[in-house]
């Protein structure tokens, strides 16, 4: 039986900047495309460091998962990408404040480089509904 894929997009995070796709939908899972610290309304990398990377980051994903019929709250893995291991805990602090229960499973690794110049990148896997 073939599954149907539905592409998810919204203007509320920021557009794929290569041939990727914010988001796809198949049944009841989402899974995003890993984002970095773009406002979404200038395109450029936020301000500030790591903190406020990430604060972004978390909410750009969010606002995917949204578009996609689902929420933070819905996530059940992620995947952190950082440029420095040692920036760990302050990534962990932020992230941590949008999952205050049951957070979901999760792996971090250290990357020579992220896209534009970001410290931190986030992927999530969720359910829908």
């Amino acid at each position: 039986m073939p599954f149907k894929r539905e592409i998810v997009s919204t203007k509320k995070a920021p557009a794929a900047v290569g041939p990727y796709s914010q988001g796809v939908r198949v049944g009841d899972f989402v899974f995003t495309a890993g984002q970095v610290p773009l406002d979404p309304e200038t395109g450029q990398l936020v301000e500030g460091g790591t903190g406020e990377q990430t604060r972004q980051v978390m909410q750009n994903l969010g606002q995917v998962l949204e578009a996609a019929g689902s929420s933070l709250a819905n996530v059940v893995k992620t995947t952190i990408f950082v440029t420095d291991i040692g920036d760990f805990a302050m990534v962990n602090h932020v992230y941590g404040s949008f999952f205050a229960a049951d957070p979901p499973a999760r792996s971090t690794v250290q990357v020579a480089a992220l896209p534009l110049g970001a410290k931190v990148e986030i992927e999530a896997v969720a359910m829908v509904g």
